[in-house]
């Protein structure tokens, strides 16, 4: 089913008193911050995070503990801690913050504000993928214990590329002095500014109004929030959820894939699996071996995704080597592939990843257990080498394909692509208790 235009008022960014860290109380701004929950996945990440200030933005949002119920009642116990300390506290008056994005000739700026919630059926919010249960489960447990919204989701809207509107507003505050500065490890200088002022924050409302977002990164945070508003009888903060809102006409986003880890499958069993065409069923792929290292490799798959004719392609890794996977076998495609979504979703890599390869022919599990998702190659294949399990390196969708998909209301696969530059956790947060 199409997903209409934006009904009634669109997108309603509203002011909010962002609780933040007292930059006195804490070694430095960059190390508090941390990625998003669901880029920080190796242990050695974690520990590198928890170990570079004792208040680190990843005790709130990834707490480690024994047990789910002890993890969200450590981290609600830390955050209460933290304001009573006053390592975080609340700015005067409700505002929304401009917040920019520098690395080298990248810049990426935009809003952070509370979002009204809707549905999908409004149109306002696309989201583009299909979301794991087991995570909002465990991302709504922890902002009911915390009574928060810990980081905001990044969205992306549309402008005709104008400096009017909220996009006027975002340069003249940006022109000012802000509010933070810090410069984090990867490289990026994060600048924060605070818009009270009246005029401005209407002359923002009533240009989002009339404006569509999709949801760039976030959709189990998204569909947390709500699943929690739902939970609610009466209006109140739980209406809203914190986002970052993107103007892609004046900042357009990169997408880059996520890979997979497949920790109980070794390369030498899905080599196997594939078959040869000696076998009834022939091969599932065409496979080859192709040099390193790694980036090598990784322009040889581009290079593959790209070919006319080549189809899906795959790199798979994990026993020292880099093998090529192509040119699938249009028969086992037609009869693994459902056929009642649009050959765009179709023909997605994630889609014949997860039917044909992971359901059909390894036949993996989807849990956490049996797939790993991974933002980065590198450890992708790091932690593949060194557990035994096979990295499967995807390429990008494009980014037409992923807007086309979400117009449509055709979800794509769970963790299909990486929007980015993704905002930094730890800038700003959102207690619910300060409305």
């Amino acid at each position: 089913m199409s997903i209409p235009g934006p009904v009634g008022q669109g997108l309603q960014l509203a002011p909010f008193r962002g609780l933040r860290y007292v930059a006195e109380r804490v070694g430095s701004l960059a190390a508090v911050t941390s990625p998003p929950y669901d880029v920080v996945v190796r242990p050695d990440g974690l520990r590198a995070l928890e170990t570079a200030d004792p208040y680190n933005i990843v005790r709130l949002i990834l707490p480690q503990a024994g047990t789910p119920a002890d993890r969200h009642r450590q981290a609600a116990e830390t955050l209460r801690r933290w304001q009573a300390d006053g390592i975080l506290a609340p700015d005067p008056e409700p505002a929304l913050y401009v917040y920019e994005q520098r690395d080298g000739h990248l810049l990426q700026r935009g809003i952070i504000g509370a979002l009204r919630l809707s549905p999908r059926e409004e149109g306002v919010v696309l989201p583009h993928e299909e979301v794991m249960p087991h995570v909002v489960d465990d991302r709504a447990a922890l902002m009911r214990a915390t009574d928060a919204n810990l980081e905001p989701l990044l969205l992306a809207y549309r402008s005709d590329g104008s400096v009017t509107g909220a996009a006027s507003v975002v340069e003249r505050t940006a022109r000012l002095r802000p509010l933070l500065s810090t410069t984090t490890e990867d490289g990026f200088s994060h600048h924060l500014w605070r818009v009270t002022d009246p005029a401005d924050l209407a002359e923002i409302a009533a240009d989002l109004r009339h404006r569509q977002a999709l949801i760039a990164d976030g959709h189990h945070r998204w569909a947390t929030y709500l699943r929690l508003r739902e939970e609610r009888t009466e209006p109140g903060p739980w209406d809203f959820g914190l986002v970052l809102l993107v103007d892609t006409a004046r900042y357009p986003l990169r997408v880059r894939a996520i890979h997979r880890l497949l920790h109980q499958l070794s390369p030498a069993d899905a080599l196997a699996a594939l078959g040869t065409p000696d076998t009834p069923e022939g091969c599932a792929f065409r496979v080859r071996a192709v040099d390193g290292p790694l980036p090598q490799a990784l322009a040889t798959l581009a290079k593959a995704a790209d070919e006319p004719g080549a189809g899906n392609a795959f790199l798979l890794a994990g026993d020292g080597g880099f093998h090529l996977l192509d040119r699938p076998d249009p028969a086992l495609l037609a009869r693994t592939i459902p056929t009642d979504r649009p050959e765009a979703w179709r023909t997605l890599d994630a889609t014949v990843l997860h039917a044909l390869l992971l359901q059909h022919v390894w036949q993996v599990p989807d849990t956490p257990g049996h797939i790993g998702y991974l933002h980065d190659a590198a450890a992708a294949v790091e932690q593949a080498e060194r557990h035994g399990g096979t990295a499967v390196l995807m390429h990008p969708v494009r980014e037409g394909v992923v807007h086309d998909l979400a117009r449509q209301g055709i979800p794509m696969p769970h963790k299909s692509t990486s929007f980015g530059p993704k905002p930094a956790s730890g800038l700003v947060l959102r207690s619910l208790a300060l409305g």
